[in-house]
């Protein structure tokens, strides 16, 4: 469980954060459909355990990945696909079987569930839903006598049996708690995204918000979930290219680096050019040396969450270059020396067209007046600060001046 602090910075108080904010808001799984999943998932497994092939051989049902640490996203680049990632703890006669007969015996087991599509994928089965979410369930078998749930997933491409079959030792649960221990909730950041959900049109309608189990509660909780949640964004948009062949880099291995470089206190700007930039460092002193990115669960390194990205050091330095240009970008943005007329295509550059212009619409509203076109933020002082959406440096310095819009800036008039 996360450790409450009283501390962290509001990101919509602040315009150079608010627009990263509301693009972060944006994405993220709505209360209702944290619900929905939950429902979702327990009842997949309650189907399950009723089958002939499963029952009384699931040990352990449970959350991986960005469900687990509030972090989970629209998937690519759309904006309306939600992946679910679930483990499913199997033993009895299943500790016996080869990888590809687990995953076999899971999509015959799902195959019909209440009439939806079912998928086969290497390491895990897929159900899609008619709303565009998708359950990812993977099979493991848990070590005994080991940490709890240190396990081995089943790896098999399939159709037929192959060499590459295995079984691949994995800990999810283990860095789920790291991950935790190391993103303290800053009660600060808590409270203001549940206020913005609150203040949200037709929040209303999510009648069983109350419902959802506590570690789903309004989703972010920390500064840096919140950069992560925008790392994620952003890698989604850059290989929802078709010109980008092979995997993304792993959800799991920049929830490592948002973890790892976490700060109580820090702006959302500061955490997110944080995140990028130690990826850009370790993957240049892989890539100087000829090797590949080596990525492990901290709690046991066995488990390599780069295990299949990168496939070489052309394709790190390709991410790191796309990192390098996001960083640049919210450099020259907080430095006033942006040409502002091109800054909102900018941003839907880096992080998506329809999210970004729904949130330019959704806060020109919010203010009051309708957003023509970037202007001028002023410091207390009266200094200029080109742009509204002047997003962060990194390490902006804690003494430096708040920036507080006049009445006529990108985001409208003054609150």
């Amino acid at each position: 469980m996360n450790i409450n602090i009283p501390t962290g910075i509001n990101p919509f108080l602040d315009p150079v954060d608010r627009i990263l904010a509301e693009i972060a808001f944006s994405i993220q799984l709505p209360p209702s459909l944290h619900a929905t999943a939950v429902g979702r998932y327990e009842a997949v497994r309650k189907h399950l355990e009723a089958t002939a092939s499963f029952f009384g051989d699931i040990e352990h049902f449970y959350p991986q990945g960005s469900m687990a640490i509030d972090a989970t996203i629209s998937t690519r680049g759309t904006d309306d696909e939600y992946d679910i990632d679930i483990i499913a703890q199997v033993g009895g006669r299943f500790r016996t079987m080869s990888p590809l007969d687990v995953l076999l015996t899971l999509e015959r087991g799902l195959t019909g569930y209440r009439g939806l599509k079912v998928t086969r994928q290497t390491r895990c089965v897929t159900v899609h839903y008619a709303d565009n979410m998708h359950l990812d369930i993977s099979p493991v078998v848990r070590d005994y006598g080991f940490p709890d749930r240190q396990s081995h997933i089943m790896h098999a491409k399939g159709p037929q049996h192959g060499a590459d079959d295995c079984r691949v030792p994995t800990n999810a649960h283990a860095f789920v708690e790291w991950y935790k221990r190391n993103t303290p909730n800053e009660t600060v950041v808590r409270d203001a995204f549940r206020q913005r959900w609150l203040d949200a049109k037709g929040f209303a309608a999510d009648a069983e918000v109350d419902d959802v189990p506590d570690q789903t509660h309004f989703g972010v909780k920390s500064m840096a979930t919140l950069a992560l949640q925008l790392v994620k964004r952003y890698r989604n948009i850059r290989y929802d290219d078709p010109r980008r062949a092979g995997r993304m880099p792993p959800s799991v291995m920049l929830a490592y680096y948002a973890a790892k470089t976490s700060r109580p206190g820090q702006t959302l700007t500061e955490a997110l050019v944080g995140v990028c930039n130690a990826i850009i460092a370790d993957i240049a002193y892989a890539s100087a040396r000829g090797r590949k990115l080596h990525v492990a669960n901290p709690e046991y390194d066995s488990d390599v969450f780069t295990d299949r990205w990168p496939e070489n050091v052309q394709q790190q330095n390709l991410f790191a270059n796309d990192l390098r240009e996001l960083v640049h970008g919210l450099q020259v943005l907080r430095a006033g020396k942006a040409d502002l007329t091109k800054m909102p295509d900018w941003l839907r550059q880096m992080f998506g067209g329809r999210v970004v212009t729904s949130v330019i619409d959704r806060m020109a509203a919010s203010n009051g007046s309708a957003i023509r076109s970037a202007t001028q933020l002023y410091t207390p002082a009266g200094g200029v600060i080109a742009g509204a959406a002047a997003l962060a440096a990194p390490a902006v310095a804690k003494t430096s001046p708040i920036i507080r819009p006049s009445s006529h800036t990108f985001f409208g008039d003054a609150p």
